[in-house]
């Protein structure tokens, strides 16, 4: 039985969080400058990253706004890029304590990410509720102000400097999908699957009535869906990382 008080664990999640923090700063400046520069104001992109902290998702759902994509297909999309955060939510509620409120976890929630989920998962102890809320703040924190330097930045950088650092983006992506696909030949036919079909919704005229979020909805239910058939995780798996 562990027993810590309620500011150890919050000083221990903030060390945690610290390295996903710094990380985050990086990749919102980015966001923040891309985001100004195709029109969203400062406090809108500001307020984007405060309220999603996902950068697949942000990317998507902005990229859409500025197409002038309809509400759902903005949705959709953000909802289908963002829907396994509510698989990792699901999962940590098995490590946390047992006197975790339910007004609570709705706060974990909302402050879950990739990293942060990795984090917790990992965490020998049971999780508590300072533990989160230390562990969550700085990633918050680091993903809100980067945007906002990067909003704040992007206004006086020099054109050329700008549209260089838009290249981030895009080395974001790459550095997303790589190491997975070289890990699991079932993640790399996702990708080449998916990819497949964007190319063909994208250049083939029979398809050019399709908007780009949509296509993206289809490529990923395509991709994930045939890999998902003709790789299946088997049962055995599952039972023994749960062991």
């Amino acid at each position: 039985m562990y027993r810590f008080g309620k500011k150890e664990e919050l000083i221990d999640g903030i060390k945690k969080g610290i390295p996903i923090g710094v990380g985050y700063l990086a990749v919102s400046f980015t966001f923040g400058i891309w985001a100004t520069e195709g029109g969203i104001p400062l406090w809108m992109a500001v307020l984007i990253s405060f309220s999603n902290l996902t950068s697949a998702g942000q990317f998507a759902g902005v990229g859409l706004i500025m197409q002038t994509a309809s509400l759902f297909e903005i949705g959709l999309s953000v909802f289908v890029i963002n829907i396994r955060y509510s698989l990792m939510s699901l999962s940590l509620t098995q490590k946390l304590e047992k006197n975790v409120k339910t007004s609570q976890k709705y706060i974990f929630g909302f402050g879950i990410t990739d990293e942060v989920f990795a984090i917790a998962a990992v965490r020998e102890r049971p999780i508590t509720a300072y533990y989160m809320y230390g562990l969550m703040s700085t990633p918050i924190i680091g993903w809100t102000l980067g945007t906002f330097l990067g909003g704040l930045v992007g206004n006086v950088l020099p054109p050329r400097l700008s549209d260089a650092m838009g290249i981030a983006l895009y080395a974001m992506f790459i550095a997303i999908i790589v190491p997975p696909a070289k890990k699991n030949r079932a993640v790399l036919f996702t990708i080449i699957i998916a990819v497949i079909v964007s190319c063909i919704l994208k250049y083939v005229p029979v398809f050019s009535f399709i908007t780009d979020g949509f296509s993206m909805i289809i490529a990923t239910f395509i991709g994930a869906g045939i890999m998902a058939y003709l790789a299946p995780v088997a049962e055995t798996e599952g039972k023994e990382e749960t062991s």
